[in-house]
């Protein structure tokens, strides 16, 4: 079970890295690491478990985060609807995304970031995401939404890129034009 020791924190190399690509059919290995990050993300978002283990809330966790320099991203969060979007996907790409931008209200976080960086992050208001799941099926899911921004975060993960780099550094709650404000 993974737990906060196993997270690499700002300023760790591989966080900066363009990950590999998994090779598919994915080995056991890459399936051990893919299905321990998704459990992370739900074992965080039980209180019990997280109190007992110390760990951080999350709602999505990237391979290089766990210094794994691999295509390999695991989501666990409802959105406003409530509905469930969980997910261990090997080699996640954004197929298309909206013109209109969208960001968070509260800003974001990350679990390799020990303190709050305040400031909007702009990201798509809408993208598809395509990947392979643990079980081997392709999917292609249509985002929106407190989905579609964690999906980008993670995602970003992969190409060596943090959400602060995002962020206005002389005017970090400048209004982003045309954007959706979207709520936690």
């Amino acid at each position: 079970m993974l737990t906060m020791e196993d997270i690499i924190r700002d300023g760790h190399p591989t966080l900066r890295k363009v990950a590999a690509e998994v090779v598919l059919p994915p080995s056991e290995e890459d399936k051990k690491t893919l299905a321990s990050l998704l459990e992370y993300v739900i074992n965080s978002q039980n209180s019990e478990i997280a109190a007992k283990y110390s760990l951080r809330p999350g709602i999505g966790l990237a391979a290089p985060q766990i210094n794994v320099s691999k295509r390999m991203i695991a989501v666990h969060l409802t959105d406003d609807k409530g509905t469930l979007y969980s997910y261990a996907l090997f080699n996640p790409k954004i197929v298309s995304h909206s013109v209109e931008k969208a960001y968070l209200q509260s800003g974001e976080g990350c679990l390799s970031v020990d303190e709050a960086i305040p400031g909007y992050v702009p990201r798509y208001a809408r993208i598809t995401v395509k990947g392979v799941t643990l079980e081997g099926e392709e999917v292609k899911l249509r985002l929106k939404g407190l989905p579609a921004m964690c999906f980008q975060h993670e995602i970003d993960h992969l190409n060596g890129i943090m959400f602060y780099d995002y962020i206005d550094k002389k005017d970090p709650y400048k209004p982003i034009e045309g954007a959706i404000s979207i709520e936690r």
